[in-house]
């Protein structure tokens, strides 16, 4: 199932992408939430499982994917993604959502439950919480940080695969498929990273924030972790803090997978889309 490709204008003109899949229905919306430099096409599997019952949408944050990138690196710092996810609702007139979360996407979850409460009717975080693996959050920066070219799709598909072996996709074809959603073809012909390099300056500014008072505002709504087994950004010991402050949450780990789960593996797909499914 392809995509509608919506065009929003953010509060200072700048243009947000949008992946829209089915129609709006009875059912409230889901929202996929991407990681740190990640695009809403990573959802496509998810979003195929569950358009015909609801809208699904999923955005690309400025500064990556099909959206404008900033003049100012400023413009990408948490407070103005969590600014724009909720214009976003508005302007796509989502009053009430379900939000699939994966890593800063979870975390845009926490904030937008402190900052607009009712709009939130369940959350799953997707190996993330709100306390980040040095280890892993180091790992991120280091990727993040500077563009990456490649001469060929399939060139950027095995470094992927060197880089990044941790993560689930078995296959030439998954590994492929996933590089067309990390690089892009630029003018000259050369396939370049998706994101500006100059995101990774937020993550530098967001060391030491405490983040339990936002995952505390997940109290009242259902809530499912799923997190990867090998993870080095959402540990053991996390997970059991937040079961702790939450004893209704309800974790699904994925053995020998890292950070992140695409939500498709075959061994938490059905627990994943059935307590989708169980979300009105």
């Amino acid at each position: 199932m392809n995509p509608r490709l919506a065009r929003l204008a953010a509060a200072d003109g700048l243009g947000l992408a949008v992946r829209l899949w089915g129609e709006p229905t009875e059912r409230t919306p889901l929202l996929c939430l991407p990681g740190l430099v990640r695009t809403g096409g990573d959802f496509a599997r998810l979003a195929a499982r569950h358009a015909m019952d609801r809208l699904v949408v999923a955005p690309d944050y400025l500064g990556r994917g099909l959206s404008d990138r900033a003049a100012d690196w400023r413009r990408y710092r948490p407070e103005r993604m969590l600014a724009d996810m909720l214009d976003l609702c508005a302007a796509l007139h989502l009053s009430r959502v379900v939000i699939v979360g994966t890593s800063m996407g979870g975390l845009l979850a926490m904030g937008m439950a402190v900052a607009r409460p009712r709009l939130l009717a369940a959350v799953l975080l997707n190996d993330i919480g709100p306390e980040i693996g040095q280890k892993g959050l180091a790992a991120v920066t280091r990727l993040v940080g500077r563009e990456h070219v490649f001469p060929s799709l399939a060139e950027a598909a095995a470094w992927l695969q060197l880089t990044l072996p941790w993560l689930s996709l078995a296959t030439a074809e998954e590994w492929q498929e996933f590089a067309a959603l990390t690089v892009a073809q630029a003018p000259d012909g050369t396939w370049r990273s998706v994101w500006d390099p100059r995101i990774a300056r937020t993550l530098k500014e967001a060391e030491g924030r405490d983040l339990w008072p936002l995952f505390g505002a997940l109290a009242h709504l259902p809530v499912m972790v799923v997190r990867g087994g090998a993870s080095d950004v959402l540990s053991t010991a996390t997970l059991r803090r937040m079961k702790d402050m939450k004893p209704d949450l309800v974790e699904v780990v994925l053995d020998g997978v890292g950070h992140a789960p695409t939500l498709s593996e075959p061994a938490i797909a059905q627990a994943v889309d059935s307590w989708i499914a169980a979300r009105a």
